[in-house]
This record gives structure tokens, sequence and C-alpha cells, in this order.
């Protein structure tokens, strides 16, 4: 992989965009040293399955339990810090059509600069009540324990994690304003994503049956990368920073 990887073609097809859609998913991330969702379990987590923790069956048995891993995931998430293309996207949209969707659950964008997020698979950091669906900013608290309860809501509620736990859906508001943006752009960029979590990953088809041309930067071949008419085979650390920087000479 090049260390000044080629993005002539990408900035030659922004000449005529007037609108650009960014879907970003954990590649981007990973640049910052976010961990994986297994990373997550070390120490006296390592004996939990991720997977098990994930959904609303966990949460109904032991939200204690569940309440706790999640904020050792937003402890860790807050410990690091956005990387140079999370910060490339913020500079470029200060001047640019430019709309982020991401399937990250954290909040290196906003931390970025980035305004106006979507969010398709929700925010470890938007947490709401189980029961009323009211907003709550939750403190966040990493401690060494596998046990911590909730914040109760006014209605009685528990407030938990705002992420799109397996087997729900995806939050129908946010997924609406993603296909919006998919289909309003004129060149429709992915970031870091793998390409195979759906329904996330069928917005690149629907940017191109609206007529966007498809952007991949990753460093690796993905499920979607037949499908795109661009390919940079870069990391978004590396390839953001200078189609950033190109566009603007």
């Amino acid at each position: 992989m090049s260390d000044s990887p080629d993005v002539q073609p990408v900035v030659d097809a922004l000449a005529e965009a007037r609108t650009v859609t960014v879907l970003t998913g954990a590649g981007m991330s990973a640049e910052s040293g976010v961990p994986t969702f297994r990373d997550v379990q070390t120490g006296l987590w390592a004996r939990y399955d991720p997977m098990t923790l994930a959904t609303p069956e966990a949460w109904e048995d032991d939200p204690a339990l569940v309440w706790a891993w999640y904020q050792r995931r937003r402890a860790m998430v807050t410990a690091v810090e956005p990387n140079a293309g999370h910060q490339a996207l913020a500079s470029w949209a200060r001047d640019a059509d430019v709309r982020v969707v991401t399937q990250n659950v954290d909040d290196l964008h906003e931390r970025a600069g980035s305004a106006d997020v979507v969010h398709v698979h929700g925010s470890l950091f938007a947490c709401r009540c189980d029961t009323c669906g009211r907003a709550h900013e939750a403190e966040v608290v990493d401690l060494d324990t596998d046990s911590l309860d909730p914040p109760e809501c006014e209605c009685g509620g528990l407030v938990r994690p705002g992420v799109v736990w397996f087997g729900e859906s995806l939050p129908q508001n946010a997924f609406a304003e993603a296909t919006a943006r998919a289909e309003a752009a004129n060149v429709f960029v992915l970031v870091g994503t793998s390409g195979v979590v759906y329904p996330a990953a069928g917005l690149p088809h629907i940017a191109r049956a609206a007529g966007a041309t498809i952007v991949e930067i990753n460093p690796h071949e993905t499920d979607l990368s037949d499908a795109c008419d661009i390919r940079v085979r870069s990391t978004a650390a590396v390839a953001l920073p200078a189609i950033v920087e190109a566009v603007a000479r």
C-alpha cells in the first residue's frame, strides 16, 4: 500500500459534484485506536461473549451487567482522539456540501467538528429511556466492575445505551435521512466499511441507482469493491486529507 495514494481520479470526479455523501465504517475509527467489539472483552470481561450482551434479551435479564459493559466501551472511546481522516472530513464540510453517514457508534466525527452526522446504528453517547424513549445524558464511568445499575428515567424506566442491538431495527428517522443523503449524492464515498452489514451496505447501491459515482477508500478489497467506480487502496487517515487538500487547490 502506497504512503501517497493516487487520489486524482477522486478529485476529478469531485470537480463536478454539488453534493458528496460519505459513509464511514469501523475502519475509520480503528485508526484512532477505538477498540473493536471484541477488544472490549479483556480482564474481568473476558468470560463474556459480546454477542450475548448486545441484545434486548440481555438488557431485560441483567441491565446492570449490560450497562457496565457499555460504560466500559464509552470510557474506552472517550480515551482516544479523532484521527486525520475525521479532521479532514470536518474541514471539507465547512467549504462544500459534504454529508456524513456513519455505521460507527462512537462520537469521533462530532469531536472532530462534523455537524449533523447520521448514526444509522445509534450512538454510545445518545442514551435514552427503555420505556418512554426520552433522551438522557449519562456520565461516562470506567469502573472495574461487571455490574452497575443504570440510571432511572423520570417515568420509572431505565436509561439504556443508544445503540442498535442485535435483533433491533435501525432508527427509522436516521435511516430515512441516510437514504435521502445517498439519493442526493453526486459522489458517494465509502470509507473503512466492509460492506457486509445491511441495510447500511445497501446505501451505495441506492446512490449508484440515483446516478452517483461510487468511491471506495479502504486498504482491503470488500464485498462492495466491485460496485465502486473508483477504488483507493489506502486508509482514511491517509487518503481523506490528501483528497481534501487536492480539492482545495
